[in-house]
């Protein structure tokens, strides 16, 4: 289908098809809309995409991303957009990939074939990686709002970005804390071999290593797992001061568990994969004095924030979970590029994203030459009386003033 479409002609166009006793373009066909003469006045939509896991075990962080994306395109339509003189409506064409690279990459095509001019996604980095060479390929602007694995960015594609720190300065962030917050001289890892678990760990590694602590022990489960007692128990006999999870709440939580039926009295860390509410409720009463970070700013240094949450709430009485408030800028991100181009068209405002200046709700948005987000932040939190409690935040700019 064509990128853009007047609203009102794809029902015009397929009455014109039966008439003749044609058929309409089926999905990935091309189908030319002509303009709709009886109201030239009509907004021109625009199609963006939105990939993230809503089934499986991170289902509520995969809704909580759409959710995000459902709310800017609200905004943005009842703001009355103009792009080049024209007015636009945007639609929002949303898919699962389930945490599965494999399907990430076929739902990447599937929207390429929707004829989306960008997208928002996807989730995991595992995901992000290959489905973003699908999306080079075909010139379409990429923006993550929460793939943190570094390697998402070293492609030398033009069209990926984030908006979110990457795993190297949060794994930096979080292995000086190890060392120097936590006063940590033995650490055990484990990570769940997925790109984001698995590389968050390394860069963690590297940084306590780097600091004067010992690695004591080393392990690795998979994103599915339940049972980690095996490990846990081989873990104990080390007696580390802090144990490090690179992985995801879904695991996060039970782990915490299990950690404390065991009596292994070292702190759980981890990353922004499990700094959710979604944890605190999986590990119930283990999850008290735990350490976990995100990426970014804490909630009451985001400028935008407070509106967001009660409007968030509102519409779809629901918790902000993670990353719902980054996938929000990430939309906003690649309008505010069409607008500054003059353009919807991917070829000719690709080049504005790279160029992007913008305040949003999570802070000040602009990128470097790979698409990293400039002065990302790292905030840590520790779980106090059932809550997460911001500990200290390490880098990124924190405004004031709303957007």
């Amino acid at each position: 289908m064509e990128k853009f479409v007047t609203l009102g002609a794809c029902t015009a166009v397929a009455l014109a098809l039966a008439a003749c006793g044609a058929k309409p373009a089926t999905e990935g066909e091309q189908a030319t809309a002509q303009p709709d003469a009886a109201n030239p006045s009509a907004a021109t939509v625009i199609k963006i995409g939105q990939v993230s896991p809503m089934t499986g075990p991170i289902a509520h962080l995969g809704k909580d991303n759409e959710y995000g994306a459902r709310l800017a395109i609200a905004d943005l339509n009842a703001e009355g957009i103009e792009i080049g003189g024209k007015k636009v409506q945007f639609e929002l064409v949303s898919e699962d990939d389930q945490g599965d690279p494999k399907i990430g990459t076929q739902v990447a095509q599937r929207l390429v074939d929707a004829g989306v001019v960008g997208v928002v996604g996807h989730l995991n980095s595992g995901t992000t990686i290959p489905a973003s060479k699908i999306y080079a390929d075909a010139g379409l602007p990429q923006i993550s709002p929460s793939a943190t694995n570094a390697d998402y960015t070293k492609q030398g594609f033009k069209t990926t970005f984030r908006v979110i720190a990457n795993d190297v300065q949060q794994g930096t962030a979080l292995g000086q804390f190890a060392v120097a917050g936590l006063k940590a001289s033995k650490v055990a890892i484990i990570d769940d071999r997925t790109a984001y678990g698995q590389g968050l760990a390394d860069e963690f590694e590297k940084a306590v290593k780097g600091k004067g602590a010992s690695v004591v022990k080393r392990e690795f489960t998979s994103n599915t797992a339940t049972d980690f007692n095996a490990i846990l128990t081989a873990i104990k006999a080390t007696q580390p001061d802090v144990v490090f999870y690179g992985g995801m709440d879904a695991q996060a939580g039970p782990l915490a568990k299990q950690m404390k039926r065991l009596g292994l009295k070292a702190r759980l860390l981890g990353g922004d994969g499990w700094q959710s509410p979604e944890f605190i409720k999986l590990a119930g009463g283990a999850a008290e004095g735990q350490y976990a970070s995100s990426c970014g700013v804490s909630r009451d240094k985001m400028p935008g924030f407070a509106a967001f949450d009660k409007k968030f709430k509102a519409t779809f009485n629901a918790e902000v979970q993670v990353y719902a408030p980054y996938e929000y800028d990430a939309v906003r991100v690649l309008v505010d590029a069409m607008q500054r181009a003059g353009s919807a068209e991917p070829q000719h405002y690709l080049p504005a994203v790279g160029k992007t200046s913008y305040r949003g709700v999570t802070g000040k948005i602009a990128f470097d030459d790979k698409g990293d987000i400039k002065n990302g932040a790292v905030t840590v939190y520790q779980v106090k009386n059932g809550k997460w409690s911001v500990v200290s935040t390490i880098g990124g700019e924190q405004p004031t003033a709303a957007p």
